[in-house]
């Protein structure tokens, strides 16, 4: 006899609740789908819990704070997720600026000059023969790293190794034309 009050009981509220509740999680998240889902999760942990509840809980302002928290849950999820993607935007067009900034430098007849090819020349002939030759693979040839160890039947990690240690020389080496060093690198 109890249960079938208290599941009467439950259906009342619900019926008077549920709208009111509703419309005030709508009017928060904005969004109609998520302020449904939070109203029924609620009711759903009201019911739940009902009989563990302390004897002076007031059953709709138990069910309106878990409306209430799931909002604030919601809202301070958007929020992160606006701020990402605005630091996202912002870094995407901080990097369009360089770009754009380091092809307004670009000077092609400065990445040709006979003095740039004897520094490239001069670096390459003072590394190990293997590091020169993954180093032509991948960027004269055009080799991904996975193509240059099958190739010479080393480990991507070794690749990956020898192509740094090459960058690293040419861009010491070329610390006086960093906009080349570009170029070489992509």
């Amino acid at each position: 006899m109890t249960s079938h009050a208290n599941i009467g009981d439950f259906n009342r509220m619900f019926n008077a609740y549920y709208s009111p509740f509703l419309r005030f999680a709508i009017g928060y998240v904005k969004d109609k789908q998520a302020a449904e889902d939070f109203v029924s999760e609620a009711f759903t942990a009201y019911w739940e819990k009902k009989d563990k509840l302390l004897p002076d809980t007031n059953p709709p302002a138990f069910i309106l704070t878990i409306v209430k928290n799931k909002c604030i849950n919601y809202l301070h999820h958007q929020q992160i997720e606006q701020r990402v993607s605005a630091e996202m935007k912002e870094h995407a067009e901080w990097v369009k600026k360089i770009r754009i900034s380091t092809l307004e430098a670009c000077d092609p007849d400065i990445i040709f000059s006979r003095e740039i090819e004897e520094i490239v020349k001069r670096t390459l002939e003072n590394l190990p023969v293997k590091t020169v030759e993954i180093y032509n693979y991948s960027r004269k040839m055009g080799l991904s790293h996975k193509e240059i160890a099958e190739l010479t039947k080393m480990s991507q990690k070794s690749i990956e190794f020898h192509i740094s240690k090459a960058l690293r020389q040419l861009r010491d080496s070329l610390k006086d034309y960093i906009i080349i060093f570009f170029f070489f690198l992509f």
